[in-house]
């Protein structure tokens, strides 16, 4: 089904939805990010956690395993990632208790007819990341009322006023973040307080991880997502929405 479509399906009341993000924004505002999580599920209804099992994803599937181990957490295997991460995928999983990991992958119809060779993406990287992870994704949410991102305030100037709950454009639902208002530190910190497992690939020179033929190691003094399509004008993958048009530069997962 062609991604306008799934949007189409997906659509909502936006006004009865705004209402609802404001005043769980009210509601969780002085909160912790362990709180929003739990708020989230309790409070926001059909709930998944989005993960990408890579370098700082470990932190929300802590507070999943805190707070639910039955979370819903989504994760997309394009079959171009690093093997290291689908290793890390299973280990983390298994270690923290996950029990409801759903691992999706785009129809093999879709991949016979527009991807055969797996060599789209050497001639449109964009086409190749709605193929392989946004159009399963957005298949997998729908029955869905909202998904949880690990976004940061921190991250782009676009997302200096990031709030926990906002309404996701184009699609009719929540999405929360959780960890919108921690720094860098703050990351780092949380993962060695809880013993967290670090995915193997970032002591090689990898802060930011997708699918191994487009990610490459970021040398010192770089941006950490540097080696995300490196030397091409392409920063993001397209899951997210703005305006109902899925977003390309600045606004990572």
């Amino acid at each position: 089904m062609p991604l306008d479509e799934i949007q189409t399906e997906l659509g909502a009341d936006r006004a009865a939805l705004s209402a609802k993000v404001e005043e769980l924004n009210a509601t969780y505002r002085h909160h912790s990010a362990t709180d929003v999580f739990r708020g989230a599920l309790q409070d926001g209804g059909d709930i998944a956690l989005v993960s990408s099992f890579g370098a700082e994803s470990v932190v929300l599937l802590h507070m999943a395993a805190v707070v639910n181990k039955a979370t819903p957490v989504v994760f997309v295997d394009t079959q171009m990632l690093f093997t290291e991460t689908l290793v890390y995928q299973a280990e983390v999983a298994e270690r923290l208790g996950l029990t409801n990991v759903q691992i999706i992958r785009a129809d093999q119809e879709d991949i016979d007819r527009d991807d055969p060779y797996g060599a789209l993406r050497l001639s449109d990287t964009d086409a190749c990341c709605t193929l392989r992870k946004t159009i399963p994704l957005q298949r997998a949410l729908k029955g869905f009322d909202g998904w949880i991102t690990g976004r940061k305030r921190f991250q782009a100037g676009s997302r200096e006023a990031l709030e926990f709950f906002e309404v996701e454009d184009g699609t009719g639902r929540i999405k929360v973040n959780p960890l919108a208002h921690w720094a860098p530190e703050d990351v780092r910190a949380y993962m060695t307080e809880n013993r967290l497992p670090r995915h193997p690939l970032v002591a090689q020179g990898y802060p930011s991880i997708g699918c191994a033929p487009c990610t490459s190691p970021v040398k010192p003094g770089e941006d950490p997502r540097a080696g995300r399509w490196r030397d091409q004008n392409k920063e993001e993958c397209g899951i997210h929405f703005v305006d109902g048009k899925m977003v390309r530069i600045g606004e990572n997962a």
